[in-house]
């Protein structure tokens, strides 16, 4: 049984914009646009998760994808420095923002570290590949990053070299724990019949 999960990032908010530790804010008025004109994009799927942030939540509404919907993994838990600039946290604590950009299993934050949260996206990888039929996920950047290190067998320290744009789609597919990777399609209205 081939397994196909599609990651989609959420649209803009302010926290992104701003180069902010997310924390908690809705989606910008532009970022909701641009995911209502992408409803109906998506292929059909058995599955529908979504991370419980705002902004995967309020994306999840406006792409439409209506029903039952499960929980997906929460981003990455940055303790203290949510809702800090990066600027600030680099200004504050330079020597903790380098460890922990350059040492995956530091959490000087006192939150989750990006190899507790590889681990923890891994296993729920391994879950949904379990199902039949599609998945589709609406999850944060830092879950596709750390999805894309689990399907590929990567170490955590590529983590922070992958790029995740707003809006858009990173596809997993493959049987038997092999995963093949289909990187950020973009979300687009979807073309007139």
């Amino acid at each position: 049984m081939t397994s196909r999960v599609l990651l989609v990032s959420p649209a803009m908010n302010a926290s992104v914009r701003q180069a902010r530790f997310d924390d908690g804010e809705p989606l910008e008025e532009g970022g909701a646009a641009a995911a209502r004109s992408a409803a109906g994009s998506l292929p059909a799927a058995a599955r529908v998760l979504v991370s419980p942030g705002a902004r995967c939540r309020e994306t999840a509404d406006a792409l439409g994808l209506d029903g039952v919907r499960s929980p997906a993994p929460a981003g990455l838990d940055v303790g203290r420095w949510r809702g800090l600039a990066l600027d600030e946290v680099g200004a504050a604590e330079p020597e903790a923002l380098a460890r922990w950009l350059g040492d995956p299993a530091s959490a000087p934050h006192g939150g989750e570290s990006v190899a507790d949260l590889c681990g923890r996206v891994a296993e729920w990888l391994a879950e949904v590949a379990g199902a039949e039929g599609r998945s589709v996920a609406v999850v944060e950047p830092e879950v596709v990053r750390a999805a894309v290190v689990a399907a590929l067998g990567l170490d955590a320290a590529v983590f922070w070299r992958l790029d995740v744009a707003p809006l858009t789609v990173t596809e997993v597919s493959g049987r038997a724990g092999r995963w093949n990777l289909r990187l950020g399609r973009p979300l687009t209205a979807p073309a007139a019949p």
